[in-house]
């Protein structure tokens, strides 16, 4: 989408980008998620990748003729990207890789994708790289991983056990994986923030278009004050979610976003989960229906608070940016 055309992108300002995902997210947020990992990989591929890697990997990407995933989580590490413990040792002219990841979005159906490993090598020493690791190069076991929300993911496990990967396809330079990863994941947010803000909406216009037809005691629902104080509520809360968005979306243009961004995704995804209670209140016994659609905007909502770093982390990045002290050192 935000890629120049003549690398196979749409040549989009960040602001354009971010009506989409919100389009993506008021239609179904299984497809924001797949959206957003393709633009992640194919923007630090773009960012870092060599020619070479941009022909093999991004443009065929972009042109839907490859699937990709982002891997970054393990069993034992979370937030803290700096404590991943998946190694990929340097021997001749390949890395090899041992460990495990895990909450893999497309990891079932990718056939290529990032995988951040901690390096050794003559030059590296337990710094975080990336690699290109592809399904019909490096042979590594995948397991589905069931999940409450965004079910439709693929969300997937993988075991490296001495599993090779060319020296072909280390992206970037070693030991400066930290920094691209985390430029990454601050456009990641921003995609979360705007596909919550597009449930929302999707959230509330349901629940209005329910409140005028639904009627109890002889009227509309809608005519209840209480009802109306919920619809209130989900419109304010929806309104100043994509009005942070957006705000973010313009400082991405600038170059100046690591705290709109925190702060755009932070609010508007527990604004998205207390539209889709709100939006469950409403409809009643409807809204928990697996065969009406606010059942699982309130699961898909919910999920949104997880990743691309938590609720939680969210607000420490901001802290930190306001008061310079950083609370996990």
């Amino acid at each position: 989408g935000y890629l120049p055309e003549a690398d196979g992108g749409l040549g989009l300002d960040y602001l354009t980008w971010a009506v989409m995902m919100e389009e993506a997210g008021y239609c179904w947020l299984s497809l924001r998620i797949l959206l957003n990992g393709l633009n992640i990989v194919s923007g630090i591929i773009n960012a870092y990748g060599t020619e070479a890697q941009k022909e093999r990997f991004m443009r065929p990407l972009l042109r839907n003729e490859r699937k990709t995933f982002v891997s970054i989580s393990e069993p034992d590490v979370g937030s803290n990207v700096a404590e991943i413990k998946t190694r990929a040792d340097k021997r001749g002219d390949r890395y090899v890789l041992n460990g495990s990841k895990l909450w893999i979005t497309n990891g079932m159906f990718a056939d290529f994708g990032i995988v951040v490993a901690r390096t050794f090598s003559e030059t590296c020493n337990g710094e975080l790289s990336l690699f290109l690791v592809e399904r019909d190069v490096t042979a590594y076991s995948v397991t589905p991983v069931d999940t409450m929300f965004t079910r439709s993911t693929g969300t997937a496990a993988f075991t490296f056990e001495n599993a090779e990967v060319p020296t072909a396809n280390l992206l970037g330079q070693e030991g400066q994986g930290l920094r691209q990863i985390l430029i990454g994941l601050n456009f990641g947010r921003l995609n979360v923030a705007m596909g919550a803000v597009g449930a929302a909406q999707c959230a509330l216009d349901l629940s209005v278009g329910y409140a005028q037809q639904r009627k109890q005691f002889g009227r509309q629902i809608g005519s209840f004050q209480l009802v109306q104080k919920h619809i209130v509520d989900m419109t304010m809360r929806t309104q100043a979610a994509r009005s942070l968005g957006y705000r973010a979306a313009r400082s991405m243009q600038n170059g100046t976003s690591r705290t709109e961004c925190s702060i755009a995704k932070l609010y508007a995804t527990e604004a998205a989960f207390d539209v889709a209670n709100l939006a469950l209140q409403v409809h009643g016994g409807m809204g928990y229906a697996t065969g009406y659609p606010i059942e699982r905007i309130f699961r898909d909502t919910r999920g949104g608070m997880i990743p691309e770093g938590t609720t939680e982390i969210q607000t420490l990045i901001i802290g930190r940016e306001i008061l310079g002290i950083s609370a996990l050192t």
